[in-house]
């Protein structure tokens, strides 16, 4: 069985915008229903849960109205943090299966993608999407900073999909700061991450101009 986990926890406060960044709209629908759409569209049987801060349930619920969005997901309460909101929606799966974890703000993700990271995890336990960092880089170090060898770095991406009860396992160690995403938890355990091809258009929805961004992304066909 396949699941989605959709984290959509965040208030957006860069977006300099008083509605949260996952309710804005991209392309005349709010940002968070473009990822429901991709895994509804890579896998009709897909479960799909959605964690999002309880104040919000209720303007979602009617935002669902609004836009006719009929897709079958489950509201999960999100908590303190991320790493809370993903534990969340692990408890409420059975650990057969394969299940994708994603940034709500998020929404190019592409059916090519998920199809990679599903038949990876598939074969390995889990698949992590990376691209390379196409500028220069410096490491600072105290008050100057020195220059670092981009090809020896990657950028992190969602969806991470893994084997259900590899990652529901991990996450019932306590809470690190060091836990910035899914990989890092599952790699404290010892298992090693499987690293994928991902995809430069995935960008997350952070800044005012993300948004104009994927807007025209989503018009030239990206």
């Amino acid at each position: 069985m396949k699941a989605a986990i959709i984290v959509a926890g965040g208030t957006g406060s860069r977006m300099s915008s008083p509605t949260p960044k996952q309710f804005l709209l991209l392309k005349e629908i709010p940002v968070l229903m473009h990822p429901i759409n991709a895994f509804f569209r890579f896998d009709p049987s897909i479960r799909i849960l959605l964690a999002l801060p309880e104040s919000l349930f209720s303007e979602w619920v009617a935002l669902l109205q609004r836009y006719n969005l009929t897709i079958p997901h489950e509201l999960v309460p999100g908590g303190a943090t991320r790493f809370h909101s993903v534990f969340n929606c692990l408890q409420r799966l059975a650990p057969e299966g394969m299940v994708a974890i994603h940034d709500g703000a998020r929404p190019l993700v592409s059916q090519e993608l998920l199809h990679r990271l599903f038949t990876l995890a598939e074969e390995k336990g889990n698949a992590v999407p990376v691209v390379p960092v196409t500028e220069s880089i410096r490491e600072l170090a105290g008050s100057s900073s020195r220059p670092s060898d981009r090809s020896l770095f990657r950028i992190v991406q969602t969806p991470q999909v893994f084997q259900t009860a590899l990652i529901q396992e991990a996450y019932t160690q306590s809470y690190r700061s060091e836990f910035t995403d899914d990989a890092t938890v599952l790699e404290s355990t010892g298992i090693p991450i499987c690293l994928a091809s991902g995809d430069p258009i995935n960008l997350k929805i952070t800044f005012p101009s993300d948004l104009v961004t994927a807007e025209a992304l989503m018009k030239s066909g990206k």
